[in-house]
């Protein structure tokens, strides 16, 4: 298990890193060659081995953290995560695009994966945040961690319920490279409903 001061409840791993570390409010984790979680849509070809590191918080709330990669090959990428079972779970990405790009991207897997790109991003650094509301869930990153854009708005559905709801954490992946490094800082906290999706708070 592994403790961070700002959450409340202690994380366990879903799959083992190569390495990680928690020092001075910075989360490391390494991830392998070949690690991912992706059930790819066209021919269900899945790869679900990525390390992750969850937790389970109570109510609504905003969970968001810097998310900084050392990017060398496509798809390499740091992700906020959240986790029903194995094969329902979303992930709100920064990860490098096949044409060399830092961008935001996020997947919602139920029984297969889709795969949606969102904006690009200056530099290797930026901030994501998942937000529960209900039965619902939001996605935003931020570039300045002020103002935050809407990537995504979705639901598990039945899919939550049954597998008595979803956990929530960190993920690095490495599915065409050897392997790579996301570091999670600024992690924080607020155990609120988000009000308003769309105005930037």
């Amino acid at each position: 298990m592994v403790t961070i001061p700002s959450l409340p409840k202690p994380l366990t791993w879903g799959e083992d890193p190569v390495s990680w570390s928690y020092e001075d409010g910075k989360l490391k984790l390494e991830a392998g060659p070949t690690t991912d979680l992706f059930v790819d849509p066209g021919n269900a070809y899945q790869t679900v081995n990525a390390p992750r590191l969850i937790t389970t918080i109570d109510g609504d709330f905003q969970l968001s953290a810097k998310v900084s990669v050392g990017f060398s090959a496509s798809y390499d990428a740091g992700t906020l995560l959240l986790w029903v079972n194995g094969s329902t779970w979303a992930k709100l990405c920064f990860e490098y695009s096949p044409h060399g790009q830092p961008m935001i991207v996020s997947v919602v897997t139920q029984g297969t994966s889709d795969d949606a790109n969102g904006f690009t991003v200056e530099g290797r650094g930026v901030w994501l945040r998942v937000s529960r509301l209900g039965r619902a869930y939001a996605y935003h990153a931020s570039t300045d961690s002020k103002y935050w854009h809407l990537v995504r708005h979705f639901t598990f559905g039945d899919a939550e319920v049954d597998g008595g709801g979803a956990s929530v954490g960190f993920e690095a992946q490495s599915p065409m490279g050897p392997g790579v490094q996301a570091t999670f800082s600024d992690i924080r906290l607020i155990p609120e409903r988000l009000q308003d999706l769309r105005d930037g708070h």
